[in-house]
């Protein structure tokens, strides 16, 4: 186990119990040409029923005016706007607010609408109680979900299996943007993707480093490629590779 992970385990067992009443959750939102939803997801983070939030924009290097938008309107409703100067992907995102965050607990949010802020508690619940150190959201544990692309859950199905084989957890849903983690933990964790090799990445590295892990259902409104969808049959490929790569070598 690598020195890192060691540090992770520590904290996971000998931290001291998140306060429910008198916690802050940070919100790391990762960001890229999303003009058309920023502004919305943002405030739907706002509006969530949980009272202490520390939401931070990683803006990574848009180039369809997001960024001017985050700096004329959505900075002054958030905590942090942080700005990558080149284009370098979700998992540097991520990096970049996870780095940044404070809060006893941290959750990834996508900037898009495909993820409801009204399913956190659910995430938070077995955290704040004290059963678990990590909470993954599943799409396909009965919660409502828009009906659309057939490969894409085929290939997740595959996607989440392989890594299960390696990490010798029985998830249901490894690709989930929903992933709330103690903040203790999150910032410990020695993450190198860039891409959106960071799902595969972050849960080799927490089944490494023996947290309690818990998965909960969430709803899913995914949208499609005319709308905007990222994500490509070349990223499941080499998520292959990430999954091979963080749980055998790195």
């Amino acid at each position: 186990m690598s020195e890192i992970d060691q540090q992770s385990l520590k904290y996971s067992s000998e931290t001291k119990a998140i306060d429910p009443d008198n916690y802050t959750l940070t919100v790391v939102i990762p960001c890229y040409n999303e003009v058309s939803t920023i502004r919305a997801i943002v405030e739907r983070v706002q509006a969530s029923s949980i009272a202490r939030k520390e939401i931070i924009v990683v803006d990574d290097f848009s180039t369809d005016g997001t960024r001017d938008l985050l700096e004329r309107e959505i900075a002054p409703l958030v905590s942090k706007v942080l700005y990558h100067p080149v284009n370098r992907g979700k998992g540097a995102a991520l990096r970049t607010g996870f780095a940044a965050a404070t809060g006893d607990v941290v959750i990834v949010q996508d900037a898009d609408l495909e993820y409801d802020p009204a399913d956190w508690p659910g995430l938070l619940e077995p955290i704040l109680d004290g059963r678990a150190d990590a909470v993954f959201g599943s799409r396909f544990l009965g919660g409502p979900h828009r009906v659309l692309y057939f490969w894409h859950s085929v290939g997740n199905l595959c996607l989440t299996t392989f890594s299960n084989m390696l990490t010798n957890l029985n998830l249901t849903d490894m690709e989930t943007c929903y992933k709330a983690i103690r903040g203790d933990i999150a910032r410990a964790l020695h993450l190198t993707s860039d891409r959106f090799g960071f799902e595969p990445e972050v849960t080799a590295r927490l089944s490494r480093a023996k947290v309690r892990i818990f998965e909960v259902p969430i709803s899913y409104s995914g949208r499609t490629y005319a709308e905007g969808k990222k994500i490509g049959w070349k990223d499941g490929v080499a998520a292959i590779m990430h999954i091979l790569r963080f749980n055998l070598f790195a």
